[in-house]
């Protein structure tokens, strides 16, 4: 069971998770440890600080919220830095609005169930500006022109979800992403330093199915060498994960890795996005149970 979240606990929240994502070391994207991609973890934090004022924004609809966050990062950094950690994390920032004592995950299925093609017309906007690598045509239609009429945000992200990880949390009303908060949740509760849990979390699903981000820039056959190499990793890593996933020796292991596949300008940007929704679903769960006045 969980209550209804204040603006200002959504926000640090959302806030929390966008900086644990860039300050955890997972391999092939942009964190302190190392830059890449022409982008820089300073580019990801203002990312946060300007879209977090849109996203937890309750008296707008989820795709005016993505709009205005894809904009304002855009005048921040000039360049696509967060559009799926929008995408995912407007409808978590709604659902934690809702009234009611129900769990984040059933209102969340509310919300996504009453988005409609506003919503759709908003996000198609959003993602046209923002201009992710590999976008064009595809089942979803041409996200530069005017969605069907017909459609809701959540048709659109269906007819896409077989082709991308994003849309495909939409169309399982983000099955992975709550199952991902409970796995972080329980790394978390065995002692594992946040950066160490995220880590652990990012490898094992890194290892387990292809970045569609890679897949869409690169084609499936680079995405599947990135799986097959994370699965290596986390067999040689063994015992050490969560909790020592920062040893010196770990570490090393890790950065070798990180090394390894920005050489192949491969980048699992939409696993990463998938990790800071996660979190975030994992703190607002949290926050949502403990008694108000704690």
């Amino acid at each position: 069971m969980s209550r209804t979240l204040p603006r200002d606990a959504i926000t640090a929240a959302y806030r929390a998770a966008c900086g644990l994502e860039v300050r955890t070391l997972k391999p092939g994207n942009v964190h302190i440890f190392a830059e890449g991609h022409r982008m820089t973890a300073a580019d990801f934090d203002t990312s946060a600080d300007v879209s977090a004022p849109h996203i937890c924004d309750p008296t707008r609809p989820i795709g005016t919220r993505i709009r205005h966050a894809v904009e304002a990062t855009f005048a921040a950094v000039g360049q696509n830095t967060n559009l799926g950690i929008l995408l995912l994390c407007a409808p978590l920032a709604a659902a934690a609005e809702r009234a009611g004592p129900v769990a984040l995950e059933d209102k969340l299925k509310a919300v996504l169930a009453g988005l409609d093609n506003d919503d759709a017309r908003e996000v198609y906007r959003a993602i046209a500006a923002a201009n992710p690598a590999g976008l064009g045509d595809d089942d979803a239609g041409d996200v530069r022109a005017e969605p069907p009429a017909t459609w809701t945000l959540l048709d659109a992200m269906r007819a896409a979800a077989p082709r991308d990880m994003i849309a495909h949390e939409y169309a399982t009303c983000f099955a992975g992403i709550f199952a991902n908060a409970r796995a972080y949740a329980a790394d978390l509760k065995s002692g594992a330093r946040p950066e160490d849990a995220l880590a652990h979390l990012f490898l094992c699903q890194l290892a387990e199915r292809p970045d569609t981000h890679i897949i869409r820039k690169h084609g499936p056959e680079l995405a599947q060498r990135v799986q097959s190499r994370a699965a290596d990793v986390l067999a040689t890593l063994k015992g050490a994960i969560p909790k020592e996933l920062s040893s010196p020796a770990n570490r090393f292991l890790l950065m070798t890795f990180d090394a390894e596949l920005k050489s192949w300008g491969a980048n699992p940007g939409s696993l990463a996005d998938l990790m800071c929704a996660s979190v975030f679903a994992s703190t607002l769960d949290a926050a949502a149970a403990r008694p108000v006045d704690s």
